[in-house]
């Protein structure tokens, strides 16, 4: 797969991923059933909601916004807004594809 054929943003994703916590949040909503109960997260149909992300990390609600702010603007993240409620699941095709970026790349 050439650089020019790809839908994402390689340099985001880079920085996205240079901070330990922003790995930590991918790895929580890669498997979050080994993290939080379904009924915390309504059985994982939209996600898990950014509240009970900020609970695994320990951190400020703003600092917690930035983390998925930054995972969303490099593709690695998707929301769902349900009311007041976001709801964060990974990008599992931008993921793939930055992984396959990197075996072609490196």
């Amino acid at each position: 797969m050439k650089v020019s054929e790809l839908n994402m943003d390689t340099e985001a994703i880079f920085k996205a991923l240079a901070n330990p916590m922003r790995r930590q949040i991918l790895q929580w909503l890669k498997d979050p059933a080994q993290y939080l109960t379904s009924e915390e997260c309504f059985g994982f149909t939209q996600g898990v909601c950014a509240g009970n992300i900020e609970r695994l990390s320990g951190l400020s609600q703003s600092t917690m916004s930035n983390h998925l702010s930054v995972l969303q603007q490099a593709g690695l993240i998707s929301v769902h807004k349900h009311g007041q409620w976001s709801y964060f699941s990974r990008n599992e095709d931008v993921i793939q594809q930055y992984i396959e970026y990197l075996k072609d790349a490196l």
